[in-house]
């Protein structure tokens, strides 16, 4: 009996297959909510749209963590601050704008 009852749970758990392929098709924009796609929609920029604003947001989901898109987020509401922290010599600045870069040149790929 439990020989039976451990191979139907394998069965199981073999049937569910662990939820095929994720990849979007061809052409297709990942969209995520967040952080900073609230920033962005919240924004006056002429370009905002869902599409954008959720593959922007999908694009830090995959590139910086939860406080580097919360200090991202600050730039939209003021974007000189982003210039202070590029020029800025601190170590913890000059991570994260190496990071919030790579994030930039990332999402501009991603979402054309």
């Amino acid at each position: 009996m439990k020989q039976a009852l451990v191979i139907g749970c394998v069965a199981l758990l073999a049937g569910c297959g662990g939820g095929g392929d994720k990849r979007l098709p061809p052409g297709a924009v990942p969209i995520a909510s967040g952080p900073i796609s609230n920033a962005c929609m919240a924004s006056d920029r002429k370009a905002r749209s869902h599409r954008l604003c959720g593959c922007i947001q999908a694009a830090a989901d995959q590139t910086l963590s939860r406080s580097e898109q919360r200090r991202a987020v600050t730039f939209y509401s003021d974007p000189h601050r982003a210039q202070e922290i590029r020029q800025s010599d601190r170590p913890a600045d000059e991570r994260f704008w190496l990071a919030y870069k790579a994030y930039g040149e990332y999402a501009e790929r991603l979402c054309r």
